[in-house]
């Protein structure tokens, strides 16, 4: 019982994922997802001197970004 209650308060936190992580989730260069943190395009933050990511954040940055990119091939507004 007692580590059941443990294993759903994990589930309710979010994954934080460092730039390293997240380059490797996305299949992309550590300088492209710096860049992009940098810039605002992929949320995050940094906590002292590093970039950190919320997991969910980023799948939802994905999906948002595909919706944006087939409206934009669709011609819809």
């Amino acid at each position: 019982m007692k580590e059941e209650r443990r294993m759903q308060k994990q589930e309710r936190r979010p994954t934080i994922m460092t730039l390293e992580e997240v380059a490797r989730f996305l299949r992309l260069n550590k300088s492209t997802i710096y860049r992009m943190a940098r810039e605002g395009t992929l949320p995050a933050w940094k906590l002292g001197n590093v970039w950190r990511f919320k997991k969910e954040a980023i799948e939802d940055w994905i999906v948002n970004s595909q919706r944006a990119h087939e409206k934009k091939l669709h011609g819809k507004s």
